[in-house]
């Protein structure tokens, strides 16, 4: 399950909605459980991946939006209070007025007559919301598939190679959590989504746990993917070409093999 894309496309229908309210088009209030109903998901998995991906509660984002808004049609615009209050889903000028001094720090009448700098909270995009602006989540849009399932051990002598060779040529993630007085690795998980979203544990394991060991010139693991042609395109376009072409097997399904920098063969298919 993409949860990243699930969630941004959730900020976007708020984003759609608050402009409507904005507009006085919008006849019902978005909940974190009216969205999870429209992507499908459970209510209580939605609001806990919101939460972990956007640092706040969708009720939090929506408010804080809101009264985003509601500054700036207090300082640039004459419409009563009330009105802006009734427009954003205040049924009383007290619950706005304590809604907004709560987010701004000032009432609005007080911001209206000063034209006060007040608070902004920006429309969240996701990807720069969970690393800070780094380059951790682009391979996700980049790479163009996704692994639904998996769970392999491999074993190799330079696990700093080979993570580095999954992270560059298959667009995964992962880290070395253990390491001898030589500081070889002993220990390592790579995974096709980053370590902090996998270990939230909303869906089955679909990465691949590394040991220091001889490595295995044999087919490692058997993965399924959704959308194996750009799994292969990804593959070629970073330089390696130990990948074989995709084949159509007699059982209806695709396939394809990737020989790893130790030798091991990953074998993915979809159906």
């Amino acid at each position: 399950m993409n949860w990243i894309k699930i969630i941004q496309s959730a900020i976007e229908d708020i984003e759609k909605e608050i402009d409507k309210e904005r507009n006085m088009q919008s006849d019902r209030e978005l909940s974190a459980e009216l969205l999870a109903e429209r992507y499908h998901v459970s209510s209580f998995y939605f609001q806990k991946m919101f939460s972990t991906l956007c640092s706040c509660t969708v009720g939090e984002y929506i408010r804080n939006r809101k009264m985003t808004f509601a500054g700036y049609d207090i300082v640039d615009t004459k419409e009563s209070i009330i009105d802006i209050a009734i427009k954003y889903g205040y049924e009383s000028n007290e619950s706005f007025t304590r809604a907004f001094t709560r987010f701004h720090h000032i009432t609005p009448s007080e911001a209206r007559k000063t034209k006060a700098n007040l608070n902004v909270f920006s429309s969240i995009s996701l990807i720069h919301n969970i690393t800070g602006g780094r380059v951790m989540l682009g391979n996700l849009g980049e790479r163009g598939y996704i692994v639904k399932e998996n769970g392999a051990i491999y074993y190799t002598k330079n696990m700093d190679k080979t993570l580095e060779w999954f992270k560059k040529t298959l667009g995964w993630y992962g880290q070395i959590e253990s390491r001898d007085e030589n500081n070889n690795g002993l220990y390592g998980c790579v995974s096709n989504i980053p370590i902090e979203i996998e270990a939230l544990h909303v869906a089955p394991y679909t990465g691949i746990h590394m040991f220091y060991g001889e490595p295995q010139e044999r087919m490692i693991c058997f993965m399924l993917v959704e959308g194996i042609e750009r799994l292969y395109k990804y593959v070629k376009k970073q330089g390696w070409n130990q990948i074989s072409e995709i084949q159509s097997e007699p059982w209806g399904g695709k396939t394809c093999e990737v020989t790893t920098i130790d030798g091991g063969i990953l074998k993915f298919f979809e159906c």
